[in-house]
């Protein structure tokens, strides 16, 4: 591997791919879902198929089960891809290369926004709803809007990796070659201590309450 080429954590890469499979079918059900029951804001003309509805929530539990373990890493291990304290004073600094680093740890952080309520507002609608034609209820709005405005943070979060990084940095997120200290014997050593500094952080702040 060159020395020049991005590398990522082999954690985030199964993680990220996981999860991103997982993410990107429960979108394209929830699409086709929409098209089968409701379709007023516009649609395409996929087949009538009822079941896609139960397709979609299986990829929407597994992205649901795979999501608190991505949260977890992405906010502990991976918290200098996310929004930092000064990411407000660097935004002032537009066209410069820290002004798209910014945006791209924001568009990362908007992303993962996104999926908690895609992921949260989707356990608050009932199965039956669109079956039965309910197409009012507040939750199936939210869930319409969040899988929106979710595939707006995933293509923004795509296009500024290329940006930062172009096609070196979107390939490493691919590849399986790992270092030796990034190996998954020592994957128990890292979740001990993301635990226990987890543990200290709730301490802290209970400690000031």
């Amino acid at each position: 591997m060159k020395p020049s080429q991005p590398y990522q954590p082999f954690l985030l890469r199964l993680l990220h791919g996981f999860n991103g499979l997982f993410v990107l079918a429960a979108m394209l059900t929830a699409f086709w879902t929409y098209d089968t029951y409701d379709g007023r804001f516009g649609g395409l003309p996929l087949p009538h198929f009822p079941e896609m509805e139960s397709i979609h929530g299986t990829f929407g539990l597994w992205a649901l089960l795979l999501f608190p373990f991505f949260a977890l890493y992405s906010f502990h291990r991976g918290q200098k891809r996310l929004i930092q304290p000064d990411s407000l004073a660097k935004l002032s600094q537009v066209g410069q290369p820290i002004w798209w680093y910014t945006l791209h740890r924001l568009a990362n952080t908007v992303a993962i926004l996104a999926l908690t309520f895609a992921l949260f507002s989707g356990k608050m609608m009932d199965s039956t709803w669109l079956p039965k034609g309910e197409l009012d209820h507040a939750w199936y709005y939210a869930h319409l809007i969040s899988w929106l405005v979710l595939g707006g943070a995933i293509a923004l979060h795509v296009l500024l990796s290329a940006r930062v990084g172009g096609l070196p940095l979107i390939w490493s997120i691919y590849q399986w070659r790992y270092r030796p200290q990034d190996s998954p014997v020592h994957w128990r050593g890292h979740l001990q201590t993301t635990w226990r500094s987890l543990q200290s952080n709730i301490a802290a702040w209970r400690s000031k309450q």
